[in-house]
């Protein structure tokens, strides 16, 4: 029999930090193409169409091998264990990202590099979620799924700050590699020495009842829960506003809104910055109040409203304030996320079913957020139009979370 685990409350509390790093590292890896999709279209002299129809198809490549890993592929990681899997997926992507430096010099290469960048991150995210839901009580997992969610935003709010005056010195393959290298040597022993690999033995210092309760429910089928597949729909259009903003944002304001590539950084980093704090205040509000699914609602209600007036300027200090309200008010739903579907999984399937449902999620949203703006810019030759689209999925999604609420108690 292994040594049991026994951890206090503050060493517990160290782990969806350390989780928020690889996180982070994660993606950088994963967006630092739509950052450099406008060099991209320098370097292949694309139009505007172009740009749509063909940087849709990098987008949404992702999407599609990320989608199906989760799916197919958590349920194999979860009983290979989740800290091995996390690992094992950070050594993927990192090596992925890293062979964007000397394969990455046409369009076919880039599509390959971007099908097993999505295969690499697939379990990545199912299984955070597994190890959050064997250290923490319902009652703490907004905070402790914040924690390390709150890597996304850090990651989306430095990346610009990173990635573009990088791509301005080294170009945009040898900045991909660099990332990969310090990705991989930074995450990799973090997540080796300070995640625990099973929880044997409840923390001493934490009340328990509410995990040991989890951990007696009996495994059902959660396939069967119209909870479960109401929460997919609410999470792929959440999926589709969250990607289609950070895909093609930087986009939008280069082409769209005639901001300089070089001037992208600080815009950018405002906006993003806006959900660190959104997710934080999120997160508190969804332990105390127990209120998840309805913070969520308000959240992207308010949200699409935001979008909706910051496309009908061009001033840049109203595009960031107005994105940046858009962006916080969506991490309502960020901080929730994971807390809502761990909530009505069995505990023994929480690594299988998140990955089921974040894959889904990805497959509809994710796709969906990369190809539908690109789409209709394609068509239409109009970023702001494509932006609307993204009006639209907040306020479905608004609808869709407070339907839910009537469904799911704490």
């Amino acid at each position: 029999m292994p040594t049991p685990i026994t951890l206090n409350s503050k060493t517990r509390w160290q782990i969806p930090a350390v989780l928020a790093v690889t996180v982070f590292v994660n993606y950088l890896d994963r967006n630092n193409l739509s950052l450099a999709i406008p060099r991209l279209a320098q370097d292949f002299n694309w139009s505007d169409r172009e740009v749509g129809s063909k940087g849709e198809l990098l987008l949404a490549a992702f999407f599609l091998s990320y989608a199906l890993s989760n799916m197919l592929l958590s349920p194999l990681a979860e009983r290979f264990g989740a800290k091995r899997s996390v690992i094992a997926a950070i050594a993927a992507f990192s090596l992925v990202t890293i062979l964007s430096a000397p394969f990455g010099y046409s369009f076919t290469a880039l599509i390959v590099l971007r099908l097993l960048l999505g295969l690499g991150e697939g379990v990545h995210i199912p299984m955070l979620s597994a190890i959050i839901s064997q250290w923490f009580s319902s009652g703490e997992r907004s905070r402790a799924n914040a924690i390390w969610g709150s890597g996304i935003f850090l990651s989306t709010a430095i990346a610009p700050l990173i990635v573009v005056p990088l791509i301005q010195v080294w170009g945009w393959r040898s900045t991909f590699a660099v990332l990969g290298v310090a990705g991989m040597l930074l995450s990799i022993p973090l997540v080796y020495f300070l995640v625990p690999d099973e929880l044997f033995s409840v923390q001493s210092d934490v009340d328990t009842t509410a995990y040991d309760q989890r951990q007696q429910r009996p495994s059902v089928q959660y396939r069967r829960d119209h909870r479960f597949w109401l929460a997919v729909v609410g999470g792929s259009l959440n999926a589709f506003c969250a990607f289609g903003v950070l895909n093609w944002l930087p986009t939008y304001f280069n082409r769209a809104k005639a901001i300089d590539f070089a001037q992208l950084g600080w815009p950018l980093a405002l906006i993003f910055s806006a959900g660190i704090a959104g997710i934080a205040l999120m997160a508190y509000l969804g332990d105390k109040l127990q209120q998840r699914t309805k913070l969520a609602g308000v959240g992207f209600l308010i949200a699409g409203g935001m979008v909706y007036i910051a496309s009908t300027t061009n001033r840049v200090e109203l595009l960031v304030l107005f994105f940046a309200a858009a962006v916080f008010c969506q991490s309502a739903y960020a901080a929730q996320e994971y807390a809502i579907i761990q909530r009505i999984l069995p505990a023994n399937q929480v690594g299988a079913g998140t990955g089921l449902y974040n894959g889904l999620s990805m497959l509809l949203g994710g796709v969906g957020g990369s190809l539908i703006p690109g789409s209709i810019v394609a068509a239409t030759g109009s970023f702001d139009v494509a932006i609307l689209s993204i009006v639209v999925g907040a306020w479905l999604a608004s609808i869709v979370m407070f339907v839910l609420s009537r469904m799911i108690r704490y």
